[in-house]
């Protein structure tokens, strides 16, 4: 398959702009990845699909404030994006307008010192003194909404681009898979018998960007750190051993699983599983870990999209899509949902 083969029509009033007024009060397109079959439902019956026993895996990175304009010495002003986390760091910027080594900045009267350039348009920065960097932007940094949104944050996305379990700081995207996750809905998944365990994936700006190589072999896939915690890889190897079911609460939870599969499957010790998820998965893929997938409606042509199309099969995701914009379902991060059984 080549990229242009998950090209599809997005009409602008598709892409949900704003949350819907109450968290968790979305539409659900439940798709059945062997047979084809759709069904409507809503995002808060996610409980009627699943089953005693099943693992639900979430994603319980927390979204930063990671938009800052600093000012340089002559006047001109710099726009700041500090990119995801990586291990212990997190001092890499995606900067526009002109910076060279050595160059001081000046935000909210800190200082900025750019202490590297390490590619095209990214650097690295130091704050002067003894605050953190992340402390700064989270303190007068902006909520870094996806671009698609065409606009700028809102009071409402302080709350509303972030999952109600978000914990571990490091992302600049939400987990779009569980924004309308409640802990009404998680109550109810317990009450049923599912267990419900985290990892930590911390979502980069990559996951935004098209695929711009037809030839998907070309594309080189961006890297995301991840950790699983010991109580979260053995559980999930207990349940694949006895042949249960889990359930992935979106595509970073996929990716980060995907990527540990061959260590999941001999786990043993007490120490998280890390490392750097650069897997690509699109149609093809043979999926080692995750039995059931619950999603958003992507963007053509997105990383996301394959990885969707990976595993409900690429016609079934085709049709699932034509049906869910046929009946008005909402698209993209505020949007809708998609589980794919």
């Amino acid at each position: 398959m080549r990229a242009g083969d998950f090209d599809y029509e997005l009409p602008e009033e598709r892409i949900a702009k704003y949350p819907p007024l109450e968290r968790g009060s979305t539409r659900l397109l439940v798709v059945d990845r062997h047979s084809g079959a759709l069904e409507h439902t809503s995002y808060a019956s996610l409980d009627a699909f699943l089953q005693q026993g099943d693992l639900l895996v979430l994603n319980n990175t927390k979204v930063i404030r990671a938009r800052l304009f600093a000012c340089k010495p002559t006047g001109a002003k710099i726009e700041l994006m500090l990119l995801e986390k990586h291990c212990e760091e997190q001092n890499l910027v995606l900067y526009r307008g002109k910076l060279k080594k050595g160059d001081k900045l000046v935000a909210h009267d800190h200082e900025l010192l750019v202490t590297e350039l390490v590619d095209h348009g990214i650097a690295r920065i130091a704050l002067c003194g003894e605050q953190s960097l992340i402390g700064l932007f989270e303190r007068f940094g902006g909520v870094p909404i996806p671009p698609y949104l065409k606009r700028e944050a809102e009071e409402v996305d302080r709350e509303r681009y972030q999952t109600v379990f978000a914990e571990l700081p490091g992302s600049v995207a939400a987990p779009t898979a569980s924004l309308n996750m409640t802990a009404e809905l998680l109550e109810k998944l317990r009450i049923k018998g599912v267990d419900v365990v985290s990892l930590t994936l911390h979502v980069g700006l990559g996951t935004f960007l098209p695929v711009r190589v037809d030839a998907l072999e070309e594309h080189v896939m961006h890297r995301e750190f991840y950790s699983i915690p010991p109580e979260c890889a053995e559980k999930i190897r207990r349940i694949k051993t006895a042949g249960g079911r889990v359930i992935a609460v979106g595509t970073t939870v996929t990716r980060a699983l995907e990527h540990a599969g061959e260590r999941i499957d001999c786990f043993e010790g007490e120490e998280p599983l890390r490392g750097e998820a650069d897997i690509f998965i699109h149609p093809g893929y043979q999926f080692r870990i995750i039995d059931r997938l619950l999603t958003n409606f992507h963007a053509p042509r997105s990383t996301v999209l394959m990885l969707t199309a990976a595993f409900a099969g690429p016609d079934k995701l085709r049709n699932a899509y034509r049906e869910a914009l046929d009946q008005g379902y909402n698209f993209l991060s505020y949007g809708d949902s998609m589980f794919i059984a």
